[in-house]
């Protein structure tokens, strides 16, 4: 292909910037599409990766169940978390009660997540303390009034410099003394934000500060993953036992492993990763169509002007080269405006958090590889359409 004839292609497209500029829209549109997709999809995964991370795969954690056809509440609490320990295969076990309440010190109040633990929820969920404490056995034994902190709870209630540790906190009204910091970790531990959370002992927030409002969940380990099928059974046996629950009852609570959670969260964002890829796909296809009729718009328009070049011993092949370079350039071009748009848009998004995103090579290869073969492929037809024109019959077209 020599150099006269990408002159002429060239040409051919500025001289139409209009018509060249909405041909090459629905390119931008698909690719730019392609590449969210694709970072939204990586979001999601990192989200879910976040979400269970310290969760170890021999994790099982229930929660009361609260869903439609239960004749009474769910009778499930932190101190069952003891009895678990009696459970085959289960190795440790701790409770947990949850709720957002306000929480203030000086005149700042914000809401958080307050956990009632007890005192294995922060080695069981592989937590740190930077400094203090953590919750003790005497601590749940005699309702201390008491907290651990997270980083961000740090950052907003002691903005001016103020020593966390030994000071004290207002939790739903109840003056707590703040007994220790946790180290900042970025992602949660099952629902709950543990960077946003105050942690205080379970007999407390039971008795004095969430009561029956929170969320009850306790954390078990297995001691090999192999046996999880077999503690879950034995978990079940004595829920039902402690609860009291007839043979013709449902379960009150929920039993969910870890490792079961992982996969279902990330087969749903691969589905929405494929479905919304799909969507992307039919946009690229339908502005490859769009191509195809604009190429065909032009060959009708320069029908004289390939007679001419027929006659002056212009080649087929150089007719077909020509027409389907313009198309080509039309998809490139499209594409790398595309690529620039999508790449731009991921830390806007990101900045603002309006969806989970992250940059992914993936998005940008496929994005403008496809867009450069629906060129090739929706350009080529027109091409082949105007390299076989005959140049009389053309050069008396009007």
């Amino acid at each position: 292909m020599n150099l006269e004839i990408i002159k002429m292609a060239g040409g051919s497209l500025l001289a139409k910037k209009t018509r060249t500029f909405l041909s090459m829209l629905g390119i931008i549109i698909g690719v730019a599409t392609v590449i969210a997709v694709f970072a939204v999809g990586k979001g999601a995964q990192q989200s879910v990766n976040s979400q269970f991370q310290n969760l170890s795969a021999n994790s099982i954690l229930i929660m009361p169940n609260r869903g439609r056809g239960f004749t009474s509440s769910s009778k499930l609490k932190t101190a069952d978390a003891q009895l678990l320990l009696g459970a085959d295969h289960i190795s440790t076990a701790t409770g947990a009660v949850e709720s957002n309440v306000s929480v203030s010190y000086g005149a700042t109040t914000k809401n958080y997540d307050v956990v009632g633990a007890d005192q294995n929820f922060i080695s069981i969920s592989n937590l740190s303390i930077t400094s203090g404490r953590a919750i003790s056995a005497d601590d749940i034994n005699s309702k201390s009034s008491v907290a651990i902190v997270g980083s961000n709870v740090v950052t907003d209630l002691f903005s001016n410099g103020e020593t966390p540790v030994g000071s004290e906190i207002t939790v739903n009204s109840k003056k707590l003394t703040v007994i220790g910091v946790l180290k900042k970790l970025g992602s949660r531990v099952g629902m709950i934000s543990i960077d946003d959370a105050v942690i205080i002992p379970s007999s407390t927030a039971e008795k004095s500060i969430l009561g029956s409002r929170g969320q009850v969940m306790i954390n078990t380990q297995v001691d090999n993953v192999d046996n999880t099928g077999a503690a879950t059974s034995s978990i079940t046996a004595i829920l039902r036992t402690e609860h009291k629950l007839r043979i013709d009852q449902e379960d009150d609570f929920r039993i969910l492993d870890a490792g079961s959670m992982v996969a279902a969260a990330q087969a749903s964002a691969k589905t929405m990763t494929a479905l919304l890829t799909a969507i992307a796909a039919i946009t690229l296809l339908v502005s490859g169509i769009g191509i195809m009729n604009v190429m065909f718009v032009t060959v009708a328009e320069r029908t004289k002007e390939i007679g001419i070049a027929k006659a002056i011993g212009g080649k087929q092949s150089d007719i077909l080269s020509q027409f389907l370079l313009e198309s080509v350039i039309l998809s490139m071009v499209g594409g790398i405006i595309g690529m620039i748009i999508g790449q731009a848009a991921i830390p806007i998004i990101s900045y603002f958090n309006w969806i989970a995103m992250a940059s992914s090579s993936t998005g940008p290869i496929i994005g403008f590889t496809f867009s450069v073969l629906v060129g090739v492929f929706f350009g080529f037809y027109p091409a082949f359409k105007a390299s076989r024109l005959d140049p009389v019959d053309a050069l008396r077209s009007e």
